[in-house]
């Protein structure tokens, strides 16, 4: 929940403390492969704990998967990026825990 709320008040900040729209784009895009991995996992029988964790594990790999992308194709490796993938996995994670009790 932490994260949600920091992420909701990074994007009221004063202009020097704005968030570049590439982070953005990691951000959701990880809630959402977080997401949707667990829904896929969870309609396929996986009890909570197991499709969350599966379910990050992908998040992750598809974000490393991205950096590595970035390197093959002439662009440079993003720690910066993997952390916004992180963040967004989190935020999501955090949500569907919340949501499943």
């Amino acid at each position: 929940m932490e994260v949600i709320l920091a992420f909701a008040l990074s994007l009221h900040a004063p202009p020097r403390f704005s968030v570049a729209p590439d982070k953005l784009k990691h951000f959701f895009l990880s809630a959402f492969v977080q997401s949707a991995s667990y829904s896929a996992l969870r309609l396929g029988g996986v009890e909570h704990d197991g499709a969350l964790v599966t379910a990050g594990v992908a998040t992750v790999a598809v974000g490393i998967g991205k950096e590595i992308h970035d390197v093959r194709s002439g662009g440079r490796f993003s720690a910066g990026d993997l952390i916004w993938d992180l963040l967004g996995a989190g935020a999501a994670a955090t949500v569907l825990e919340q949501s499943h009790r």
